[in-house]
């Protein structure tokens, strides 16, 4: 009974513990999305996807349990990814993206560095994202998907407890893009592949 009422004590006496030690900060984020579509379906070796560099901006919070390092951020991001299309068949090339509103979720731990602490905090992150398109340049024989969800691993460094940089990788768990090929009788889909750097401040 006495153990019972100490454990209950304990858990208590955590949950308590978490909002008197917790930190809440949010603020602005913008970065460069560089992005990519991994190809398949039948005639993907006739096409080859290639990079592009397009913009991703928006806000972002942050809630932090500083004893523990251990927290979580959320940010809501207009964001543009996408591929660079050759078809291999007749050396033409296209740039095709779509537009989204982001939203990505992250488990977050921040390293504890004694000396330099307060001036830099390396940090790691994982977690989702569900993104909402809103705009697409895709050709008329494809669609893309209205929705989209990816896993996103990433670094970064925090200075000064406020600036926040950092870079990821994220690929998509299903497809951006799918649709018949009519020249050659067959369907190419694509998945999104991204590598993102965000600066984001936090107050």
């Amino acid at each position: 009974m006495k153990k019972t009422i100490f454990c209950v004590a304990l858990v208590a006496t955590l949950f308590l513990a978490i909002p008197a030690n917790a930190q809440f900060k949010f603020g602005p984020k913008v970065g460069v999305n560089i992005s990519s579509l991994s190809l398949g379906g039948d005639p993907a070796d006739n096409f080859k996807s290639s990079n592009i560099t397009s913009f991703t901006g928006g806000l972002m919070a942050e809630f932090m349990v500083p004893v523990i390092g251990v927290g979580v951020d959320a940010s809501v991001m207009y964001s543009r990814k996408g591929s660079t299309l050759k078809d291999l068949t007749t050396g033409t090339s296209q740039d095709q993206h779509t537009d989204y509103v982001e939203i990505p979720i992250n488990l977050k731990y921040k390293f504890s560095l004694p000396v330099v602490g307060s001036v830099m905090a390396p940090f790691i992150y994982a977690g989702p994202s569900f993104a909402f398109r809103v705009g697409d340049n895709f050709a008329e024989q494809y669609k893309a998907k209205s929705f989209e969800t990816a896993i996103n691993v990433g670094v970064g460094l925090e200075l000064f407890n406020h600036l926040q940089i950092a870079g990821q990788y994220g690929w998509g768990l299903g497809k951006t893009m799918e649709g018949e090929n009519s020249a050659l009788n067959s369907v190419l889909n694509g998945k999104s592949r991204a590598w993102t750097v965000t600066a984001a401040y936090l107050f």
